[in-house]
């Protein structure tokens, strides 16, 4: 497999004189990660009671993320809002970072895909086990109380517990596989009509950037509100 281009070596003094290079995925989640909090600085410097610029745009967003804890998870949606808020942050810039020349998706890659998806499973069964201790078990072996169903109830464990284990999967192909696919797309559209689709390829990189973003954390918000809800 051929190697991605390196933005930037980086020199490791070692006995052997080796060294290793940052590729450019983790190079743009550092940018990524620095142009959030240059925004939030810029919104928290000078608050006001009628926000404007940057703070109108911080507020939105917020609020959109608050709508979407409240209405999803219900009493303990605000419990997930820092986390929801920031996974859905991070990965909408990650996203659009690849819409600049020059620049790469770190969402395009799918190192960086898996470590946001690990996060949703531990904190998922994390908080259900909090929230239900031992009785969280009941979660995963469906509506059925008898004692004959027993059989039923090991099945119906298993099926839960495989579509469990295979949510960091899901979450993490499907973004990076639409993310890959979105570039290939805008790179075919290029090739084909470079003077006449600038502005509509633009317009379908921004629209797959937020719409991968929202599918993100809108499955993890029912994830959450999954674990957390008393079990039928």
């Amino acid at each position: 497999m051929q190697e991605p281009p390196v933005i930037f070596p980086v020199n490791l003094i070692t006995h052997n004189e080796a060294f290793f290079d940052i590729p450019p995925f983790v190079t743009f989640s550092w940018v990524a990660t620095a142009i959030i909090l240059v925004i939030a600085v810029l919104a928290s410097k000078s608050l006001k009671l009628v926000p404007s610029g940057v703070q109108n745009l911080v507020e939105v967003i917020a609020e959109f993320f608050l709508d979407m804890v409240d209405t999803s998870i219900g009493h303990m949606g605000r419990t997930f809002f820092p986390f929801i808020a920031t996974l859905g942050l991070y990965i909408l810039v990650s996203n659009f970072l690849g819409l600049i020349p020059g620049c790469e998706a770190p969402t395009g890659n799918l190192n960086t895909t898996i470590a946001l998806a690990l996060p949703v499973f531990f904190v998922t069964h994390y908080y259900g086990i909090k929230t239900h201790k031992l009785s969280y078990i009941k979660h995963f072996v469906g509506p059925i109380r008898s004692l004959p169903a027993l059989p039923l109830m090991i099945l119906m464990f298993v099926i839960e517990l495989i579509g469990h284990l295979a949510r960091p999967l899901t979450l993490s192909v499907r973004l990076f596989g639409n993310m890959v696919a979105k570039h290939k797309i805008i790179l075919i559209l290029l090739l084909l009509a470079p003077a006449v689709v600038p502005t509509a390829i633009l317009a379908l990189g921004v629209l797959v950037s937020v719409i991968q973003a929202f599918v993100f954390v809108l499955l993890t918000t029912l994830y959450l509100a999954g674990a957390v809800e008393e079990a039928h």
